[in-house]
């Protein structure tokens, strides 16, 4: 299995924040995604609904963004670019290999890499691109919780695997 791709290595080079979370788990790419993107306690809904308050306060484009990808089924994951998942958009997928997903707005770009890197790994790759100076604020005020979503997505990722 590749553990890079051109256009990962791209927003890496020129991101301005980078985070990767390397994720034991067995299984395939699509039961990890499926699991990691449904992911959704009560709480998340709760922090997207903060974070709506403060995207309203800085006048971005999409204040009302909120999780919706509850109880995906690993066949209903779409590899193909343009296609969505909840509110991220598919950049780019290779079966098995990798899928590249962003979330835009006027402030910032977001994009979530999840890579297979062999049978029991993957890695979500997070990266962050400013867009205006408001992102950057934004960015620093939820960062806290950007661990804490990351880590929960990776963990109901993990959980899905081999039922």
């Amino acid at each position: 299995m590749g553990t890079d791709f051109a256009a990962l290595r791209a927003l890496t080079d020129s991101g301005d924040f980078t985070d990767t979370l390397p994720v034991p788990a067995r299984g395939n790419l699509r039961e990890f995604v499926a699991g990691a993107l449904g992911w959704e306690p009560g709480g998340l809904r709760l922090l997207y609904r903060m974070r709506g308050v403060f995207a309203r306060m800085l006048r971005t484009a999409h204040p009302d963004v909120q999780p919706g990808s509850g109880g995906m089924r690993p066949e209903d994951i779409p590899f193909t670019p343009g296609r969505r998942i909840g509110f991220f958009r598919v950049v780019e997928g290779v079966e098995d290999r990798h899928l590249l997903l962003e979330a835009s707005d006027s402030h910032l770009a977001a994009y979530l890499a999840i890579v297979s890197d062999g049978d029991d790994r993957f890695r979500m790759v997070t990266v962050i691109r400013y867009l205006h100076w408001t992102g950057r604020l934004y960015f620093a005020v939820i960062r806290p919780f950007h661990w804490i979503v990351v880590r929960g997505m990776a963990r109901a990722g993990s959980a899905v695997q081999g039922r």
